[in-house]
């Protein structure tokens, strides 16, 4: 007998696509799941509200059994002109009684734009992290870390500035320096972006996040490389490449600094965790 508070995930991972990549899955093993999508790179082109739209980064799917899911990963043009291919995600699916009365507590819309923050994305993280043990005594782990994740997000639905809040443009620019960090870009693109001057630009984000626009932009591609070092099979110099940072010398000493060990040190250190 399942138990009214169970809660599984049957499938969770990250992925990074530099290739065209479809599907329209929704089921696992025969059964309907609920999809949690949270992307975390790049852009895509994703089915919600009935109709296929742009999925940016920081943009998270939500999907319940019933809804048709579709996702397409193709050539896209970047903020510079470049036609590209680049989409980082962590997906999630789920389900079991607990889930079902979650999502029956309130309203939440499909696609919604949340925070690359570090307290978000470990949940995310750890519940790859469970799923890709070779070795899992303890399955029901990665159901109570699903259960934070859905109840962090109905915090963060809640606490979403909206349009007549005075942070309106801090947050914006926070979106775009998340959208688009895997690039270069100067402060005047990103105060362009807003409609506001530069010297605005600095002071609002800093007033608003207490750390400056360009230490955020390191966070952002650093956030990224982790992710991908723990998870893909890239070198480490593509994934400084393919996170911003102009020479693989710069970011082995960002790296470094951030996290206490190279990048290296780091990839083996978190792989033997998944022993």
């Amino acid at each position: 007998m399942i138990s009214e508070d169970s809660c599984q995930v049957y499938v969770a991972g990250f992925s990074f696509h530099r290739k065209p990549f479809y599907t329209s899955q929704l089921e696992v093993d025969g059964i309907n799941t609920y999809l949690m999508r949270f992307q975390t790179d790049g852009r895509c082109r994703a089915r919600y509200d009935g109709k296929l739209g742009m999925i940016e980064t920081g943009d998270l799917l939500l999907y319940s059994p019933s809804e048709q899911y579709e996702l397409i990963i193709d050539h896209e043009i970047n903020s510079l002109g470049e036609s590209t291919i680049e989409s980082g995600d962590y997906h999630i699916f789920f389900g079991g009684p607990w889930i079902d009365k979650w999502w029956n507590t309130q309203i939440r819309p499909t696609r919604m734009k949340l925070p690359l923050s570090e307290g978000f994305l470990i949940l995310f993280r750890q519940i790859a992290l469970e799923q890709r043990r070779m070795e899992n005594p303890y399955p029901e782990i990665s159901g109570y870390y699903m259960k934070i994740l859905c109840l962090e997000l109905d915090r963060q639905l809640k606490e979403q500035p909206t349009t007549t809040h005075k942070s309106y443009l801090a947050y914006q620019i926070k979106h775009y320096i998340e959208e688009n960090a895997s690039h270069t870009f100067k402060l005047a693109d990103v105060a362009s972006h807003v409609g506001i001057s530069v010297s605005r630009a600095v002071h609002l984000f800093k007033e608003t996040f207490d750390t400056s626009i360009m230490q955020y932009t390191i966070d952002v591609k650093l956030d990224m490389a982790r992710e991908r070092i723990i998870f893909s099979p890239m070198s480490l110099e593509n994934v400084a490449e393919t996170s911003g940072f102009a020479n693989y010398t710069y970011f082995h000493r960002v790296f470094r600094a951030r996290f206490g060990m190279s990048p290296k040190q780091f990839r083996i250190a978190n792989r033997e965790q998944l022993k």
